[in-house]
């Protein structure tokens, strides 16, 4: 089975590496770099959705995704499209209603931050204030009791703007297990790769045996 991890708007598909060097199965972990898929169409994130629906269709058989944050949206976005596609999925650090104050605030640090502070993840500074502004009205509340699949929902101990949403999404999903990880923030992937990489582990193994 293969697994599709997604990084989050302020990384690239490197901040992975140290999780999956703890996984091990390199050979069927896939970690596309997202906004390469846009093919350098708008950054908005109805175009990355589209790009990311046309790139799982590589993909004959159900696999496994994992998200952080804005891959984590996608990663929820794509299972309730496409249930026969996705045979378990991970949520990390996910919102599923997206809060728009705290979206509006992370626009405003965009907008501080100096053009070199993206360029480490391919972005223009422009874009990702385009592309936070159109997931503003990111609402999936109706759609998530309907998911059948495994889901795995993982927080930060210290991500405070997640922590709620998190522990919500795990109570609302029929099928869902809660994980939070000590001395992490919203990302996991880099503050605490190890101890990620064996949640992600135990739970990659558990869905082999299924």
């Amino acid at each position: 089975m293969k697994y599709i991890f997604l990084h989050g708007l302020g990384q690239t598909a490197s901040s992975w590496d140290k999780t999956i060097s703890c996984i091990g199965e390199k050979e069927n972990i896939i970690c596309p770099n997202l906004f390469e898929l846009l093919q350098k169409k708008e950054v908005t994130y109805a175009n990355l959705y589209e790009a990311f629906s046309e790139y799982c269709k590589n993909f004959s058989e159900p696999f496994a995704i994992c998200g952080l944050s804005l891959g984590g949206v996608l990663a929820l976005h794509y299972s309730i499209e496409n249930p026969d596609k996705v045979k378990a999925a991970v949520l990390i650090g996910t919102q599923y209603k997206i809060p728009k104050g705290l979206l509006k605030l992370q626009n405003i640090v965009f907008h501080i931050m100096p053009q070199r502070m993206f360029d480490t993840i391919g972005l223009a500074k422009k874009d990702a204030v385009n592309l936070s502004k159109s997931m503003m009205d990111l609402d999936f509340r109706q759609e998530l009791q309907e998911l059948k699949c495994p889901f795995l929902v993982i927080c930060g101990e210290k991500d405070k703007a997640n922590k709620k949403a998190s522990s919500e999404l795990a109570g609302i999903l029929p099928h869902a297990e809660l994980k939070i990880i000590q001395n992490a923030g919203h990302e996991v992937n880099i503050d605490a790769p190890e101890k990620l990489g064996e949640v992600l582990k135990a739970f990659l193994i558990g869905l082999l045996e299924l």
